[in-house]
């Protein structure tokens, strides 16, 4: 095992990182960590938009996404108009399963029929070119913040644009999720005209909690200006600042003072999520916008009962699925569907698929009407977005993502040829690189490591997430010394190691026995595993142990 100093380094060189840059990684700062907003094409303009639309009081429609990242977003606007008195504003997240993903035709027409003036999109409309001819010509100005990559048809006729992979756009951090440009567009206002609002530099850090959850939830890389939204964006979380928030954590027994990454990916974003999956998204938005205790309570005990009916849905599902692959062709990817599945819950199928099966994952339910809805998930270096783009004309309806992860839409009469004609696309290859994953140990360690100052060493990289994994190690030909299993329903693992001091190492894992593993578990047998460190605080006792990745 290399020596703290050495091992900071490995970890430093394995994300990329030079060492002109280590500082900056190391320690994330906002001060010197963030941008000027104004690089970012078109933010100027749009400063100047909204400054005049409030002055004039214009209707304004805040039109976000129905997930864990333009949820966020339309709260830090929310909070924006509220911090400077401003009223004639609505806040609008699209249905998932009436309406799905994107700017809609019907509701455009609604707007008009409404005297909407300026509808600000979030984390959406950077394909919607039909749809702003629409709103424009019906005297909406359409201001669209979008991250997600214009399509080959080029841009919509906006108003304004604000996002960072557009062309000609010199912002640095090309990066940033939904919240994070309306992070970044609060900062500019308040830069600009804060002032004679009567808001202080400095204010917008209150805002960093929803960035921060959307940053973590919305899995764009941990690196470079990201980093310091989420490091920050926990920061504010700690001080427990929301009630929702509150009740959320407290219900799912988080402390919130000591919140970490994983406590908003795997506890919050999940319930954030279940509101439109299951049922309204505005659910999610009131529970993050609360000011009221009894509201903030009802909201969180809401998503939580949701979010367990959610969880039932899925196994159900999964089970259907695990069934009908059993009795399939293995093929280089997946395509499956039912008419009964509900789409709200399709990408987490999807999700859990490609974890089990290892290859790219198209699913799909009943959209209503005359579509069928779906989402489909990457694996390894795979690009879903050129295979799709790469298909017959007409074979979708609409679709749409990135290269991880997508959603589509096809018709009733297509969706039986949706299979074959993915597979072709993908046997063509064309600059479709297939490239195994691997478990991607960083280094070999023995147990005789697993302390705490190695531990310090490993947290100095946190908040994890994608372009930052958090460490995995190998132990090889560890001795195993004794075998729990454990849980009401006898479902998760604890394997425990003795160090060259007679001192017990645990090992966990969640949702696994002793036969989940391709060797069957016995006590003095040695074995291959890769683990991360981590630090459990349950029932008040702090206790340095290892989570299980794989045993080989």
């Amino acid at each position: 095992m290399p020596n703290e100093i050495e091992l900071l380094d490995l970890l430093l060189k394995n994300r990329g990182i030079k060492e002109e840059d280590k500082d900056k990684f190391l320690n994330p700062s906002y001060e010197k960590g963030l941008y000027d907003s104004f690089l970012m094409k078109d933010m100027e303009k749009v400063c100047v938009r909204i400054f005049e639309a409030i002055e004039a009081k214009e209707k304004i429609l805040i039109y976000s996404d129905y997930d864990c990242d333009g949820i966020p977003a339309s709260v830090i606007m929310y909070d924006f108009f509220t911090k400077i008195g401003y009223k004639n504003f609505i806040i609008y997240i699209p249905d998932r399963h009436d309406e799905g993903y994107g700017l809609h035709m019907d509701a455009i027409k609604n707007f008009i029929d409404q005297e909407v003036n300026l509808l600000i999109t979030f984390d959406l409309g950077i394909t919607a070119i039909e749809e702003v001819v629409e709103a424009q010509a019906g005297g909406i100005d359409v201001i669209i913040t979008d991250h997600h990559l214009p399509s080959i048809q080029g841009l919509p006729r906006a108003y304004a644009i604000l996002n960072p992979k557009q062309e000609g756009c010199l912002y640095p951090d090309k990066m940033l999720c939904g919240a994070g440009i309306a992070f970044k567009l609060i900062q500019a206002l308040i830069i600009k005209y804060g002032e004679y609002w009567n808001i202080s530099n400095g204010w917008e850090k209150w805002l960093l909690d929803m960035a921060g959850i959307a940053t973590l939830a919305d899995q764009v890389p941990l690196l470079d200006e990201n980093r310091v939204l989420a490091t920050y964006g926990l920061k504010v979380l700690q001080k427990g600042r929301r009630l929702g928030l509150i009740e959320i954590f407290r219900k799912a027994g988080v402390d919130i003072s000591k919140l970490n990454e994983e406590d908003v990916t795997f506890t919050l974003a999940p319930r954030i999520n279940a509101a439109s999956r299951m049922s309204d998204p505005m659910m999610a938005f009131e529970m993050l916008s609360a000011t009221d205790p009894v509201l903030a309570k009802a909201s969180a005990d809401n998503l939580s009962k949701i979010n367990d009916d959610r969880k039932y849905m899925v196994a159900h599902i999964m089970k259907e699925v695990n069934k009908t692959l059993s009795k399939r062709e293995d093929k280089k990817i997946i395509v499956i569907g039912n008419p009964s599945w509900r789409i709200g819950v399709l990408g987490i199928i999807a999700s859990k698929i490609v974890e089990e099966y290892k290859r790219p994952v198209f699913v799909w339910g009943s959209g209503g009407n005359d579509e069928i809805k779906g989402s489909c998930r990457s694996w390894g270096n795979i690009n879903i977005i050129d295979i799709m783009n790469d298909l017959p004309e007409n074979s979708m309806i609409s679709f749409g993502g990135h290269k991880g992860a997508g959603g589509f839409a096809v018709s009733h009469e297509e969706i039986h040829f949706l299979e074959e004609r993915i597979l072709k696309v993908y046997g063509e290859g064309k600059e479709i690189e297939e490239e195994a994953v691997k478990e991607g140990a960083e280094a070999i360690i023995s147990i005789d490591d697993v302390t705490s100052l190695n531990y310090n060493v490993i947290e100095k990289l946190a908040p994890y997430g994608v372009g930052n994994p958090k460490p995995k190690f190998l132990f090889k030909e560890l001795p195993v010394f004794a075998i729990k299993e454990f849980g009401k329903e006898k479902n998760h693992l604890e394997l425990s190691f003795l160090n060259s001091k007679g001192k017990q190492i645990k090992a966990i894992a969640f949702f696994k026995t002793k036969e989940s593993f391709n060797n069957i578990l016995s006590v003095g047998e040695r074995i291959n595993m890769v683990a991360t460190f981590e630090k459990s605080t349950f029932a008040g006792r702090t206790e340095l142990r290892l989570r299980i990745v794989d045993i080989l």
